[in-house]
């Protein structure tokens, strides 16, 4: 038996719901794909990854066989590249075991895969009965019913997710999912709410108490960090420049960038250039561009340091002088574990992260 609250959101997404390539597939890995690319990213920025991932790794068994340098580079731009490494992991479970599983606890257990994408996985490929819990659940559950428990508490998360598995259409479990996500991204929106069209109106607490601004609830923000950093752009007269790949215990991990300075404070271009152990013309090609991490704020700037000729001495330096495991400049010392001189020419093969996209997009205006 379906409740009038669950008719009233499908009878809406039959008429409003977006059609997406993934909403015409059953099969669990193509749907773990969409659903791995979909955290932390925009339908319409994801839209093109999983076109292109599909159509490369249209199997767990083909993106199994791939290198990770291959994962990640058709990754770039997307962010948060843990995700990446998850999918790539889920896929060799997957191919290992010879088959997708098909019952939640087995699903649950691939890397990546939380409590929400193995309830979107069971019930979109399997039409199982899971209800999904994402943020524009969350938030359409909380407004509707007036949940004023904040949703990053305990006794929210509990509360929201009884709610959802009691509102869930068991019937029609993908259809029900499907739909309300859909309502809480395009009609009960964080911002700017189309309530004056909506369905549920006669029945929406938060819009009956003037609350729908309020809800749903939050306890605490999470502190944001600056992090400066200064990167050097090397360009001998040959076309080549130096890259070292980034290594674990932070962000970017397995990502490639420039030689990078990393200090408590932005530094003056006499600062970098005393702290360079190569001497050549120094030039400022771009400051404070900012990039926005979940809990961290980037301050970056670059500098273009022309050479004549390679120099393998800059791309070795003791593994002492790193901080924190990461590759830095110390001491007046170029310190890059695994430096390598690449052709310019050949940057697109190597996957960076978006902040340097951006710092390269400044160096070739110029």
């Amino acid at each position: 038996m379906t409740s009038a609250f669950s008719d009233l959101l499908e009878h809406w997404y039959a008429e409003h719901g977006r059609d997406l390539p993934w909403r015409h597939t059953r099969d669990p890995y193509l749907i773990m794909l969409s659903e791995l690319i979909l955290q932390q990213t925009q339908v319409s920025q994801g839209m093109d990854y999983y076109l292109r991932f599909a159509q490369r790794y249209p199997t767990a068994e083909h993106l199994a066989a791939a290198s990770e340098e291959d994962v990640m580079l058709l990754w770039q731009g997307l962010g948060y590249y843990s995700r990446a490494r998850h999918l790539h992991a889920a896929a060799k479970q997957v191919a290992q075991a010879g088959s997708f599983p098909r019952d939640y606890a087995s699903v649950r257990a691939l890397p990546g895969v939380g409590d929400y994408t193995a309830a979107a996985i069971m019930s979109f490929a399997f039409d199982e009965p899971y209800a999904v819990l994402d943020g524009n659940v969350q938030r359409v559950l909380a407004r509707h019913f007036g949940i004023d428990e904040p949703v990053d508490t305990t006794k929210g998360k509990k509360l929201l997710r009884a709610l959802a598995d009691e509102m869930l259409d068991r019937r029609r479990p993908a259809l029900y999912n499907q739909a309300i996500m859909d309502f809480g991204a395009l009609l009960c929106k964080p911002v700017s709410p189309l309530c004056s069209t909506c369905p549920l109106q006669d029945t929406c607490h938060a819009l009956r108490e003037h609350s729908v601004d309020r809800l749903p609830a939050k306890s605490k923000r999470t502190a944001v960090r600056d992090r400066y950093l200064t990167y050097i752009y090397v360009r001998t007269r040959d076309g080549h420049t130096l890259l070292h790949r980034r290594g674990s215990g932070d962000i970017w991990q397995g990502l490639f960038e420039f030689p990078l300075i990393e200090s408590e404070k932005p530094l003056a271009m006499a600062e970098v250039e005393q702290r360079l152990s190569a001497k050549g013309a120094l030039t400022l090609i771009a400051s404070d561009v900012r990039h926005q991490l979940t809990h961290q704020r980037l301050h970056a700037d670059l500098y273009l340091l022309a050479l004549p000729q390679v120099n393998d001495e800059l791309a070795k330096a003791p593994e002492s002088q790193t901080i924190n495991g990461q590759q830095s400049m110390v001491n007046g010392q170029w310190s890059i574990i695994n430096g390598q001189w690449v052709k310019e020419s050949d940057l697109d093969r190597y996957a960076l992260p978006r902040l340097l996209e951006k710092l390269l997009e400044r160096l070739e205006r110029e």
